[in-house]
């Protein structure tokens, strides 16, 4: 708490929904409504951090913070990486620690850290640094990460917040179960369904879950509602993916920027498919190894999918699409999708963002 916070805020403009309705990014209007002794311990100020223009805020954020002592930061991973990979640049650094010597903790969220944790080593190689996820959303707070030690978070019982869930292998069913804490197993795929005191009633969030135990109630944030590859029967998840790919990254020595994937559908001379668009910080040497260690560990992980693999009865391996570094940047940007909240859907049940993305690369 000796040194300032750098904030990487999102947009401060309004949107017209309607006749009397509008919105706005979420962390935008915290900042707005955070009382003014936060500025003693923040940088930039608030009128740099609510630019709308993501890539002229990063210049301004940089010319205002190099100078300062900057000892924490908080925000989405994918985000935060391209403001401290200019931050390298404009300096001429080898790391992050030449610019700010006493950064110790990151508070992160709203995606998955691990595909980001080997680049932030990297940026910052200190054993002293520390990683904290929490889960927050525009519809409330809901767990935090109470043990540096564990990767899984507490679950946030008395933050005005009443919890149900659905098991995800009846997401799609008319009247699906749908279980109180009381009932909740460890190990099961839930989608979250929250009630709340500011007047959210039965709300399905869009997140999905696991508890890893239930005295206490701890979580870990599995993928997305909308987010995942069935179109063969196979159930791929977020959660599958982000693990099978971690270990193709770990054999391989390759380093992941950003990732989407979806199917290739049957036609009358070939079987389907999933084809996967993977932008590399460092490219593994040999890609046709990577995907192959990717299927193997899609099939250990999943055995709807190991079972359409099956001596290719159903589908084929897999197939890897290397895109130019940048390539998810300019397609978000094109998408008016760059800061704040916006995330990179990692799944699709559909070839939307595949056919989109590829676009760009052709």
């Amino acid at each position: 708490m000796r040194g300032k916070l750098l904030t990487l805020g999102g947009s401060h403009s309004i949107n017209k929904q309607g006749k009397d309705t509008y919105s706005g990014d979420l962390s935008a209007i915290l900042l707005e409504n955070t009382p003014f002794w936060s500025d003693f311990v923040r940088t930039p100020s608030t009128e740099i951090a609510l630019i709308e223009d993501f890539e002229e805020k990063v210049e301004k954020i940089i010319d205002i913070s190099l100078n300062e002592n900057v000892t924490s930061f908080a925000g989405v991973p994918s985000w935060y990486l391209v403001l401290l990979k200019r931050v390298l640049e404009r300096t001429g650094k080898n790391n992050l620690l030449e610019v700010w010597p006493n950064l110790e903790v990151f508070t992160h969220g709203g995606i998955n850290f691990e595909p980001y944790r080997d680049q932030y080593k990297k940026l910052i190689p200190s054993d002293q640094m520390h990683y904290m996820e929490t889960y927050n959303a525009s519809e409330g707070f809901f767990a935090i990460q109470d043990d540096p030690s564990k990767k899984d978070m507490l679950l946030m019982l008395d933050y005005g917040v009443f919890y149900e869930f659905i098991p995800m292998d009846e997401w799609e069913s008319e009247n699906p179960t749908i279980v109180t804490l009381e009932d909740v197993k460890e190990g099961v795929n839930y989608a979250m369904v929250i009630s709340t005191n500011a007047g959210l009633w039965r709300y399905i969030i869009g997140d999905t879950i696991k508890f890893t135990s239930t005295k206490p109630f701890r979580i870990i944030i599995t993928g997305r509602t909308k987010h995942f590859i069935n179109a063969f029967g196979e159930e791929i998840i977020i959660d599958n993916a982000e693990n099978a790919l971690k270990v193709a990254c770990d054999e391989t020595q390759a380093v992941i920027n950003e990732y989407t994937a979806g199917p290739v559908f049957m036609n009358d001379n070939a079987k389907g498919k999933h084809q996967w668009i993977i932008e590399f910080e460092k490219e593994p040497e040999n890609i046709d190894l990577f995907s192959n260690i990717l299927d193997q560990q899609l099939q250990k992980l999943n055995s709807d999918y190991e079972a359409k693999r099956y001596k290719n009865t159903t589908l084929d391996k897999l197939e890897i699409i290397v895109a130019p570094k940048g390539t998810f940047y300019k397609w978000m940007k094109e998408r008016g999708k760059v800061g704040g909240q916006n995330k990179i859907p990692r799944l699709a049940n559909n070839r939307k963002y595949l056919d989109e993305v590829l676009l760009l690369i052709k």
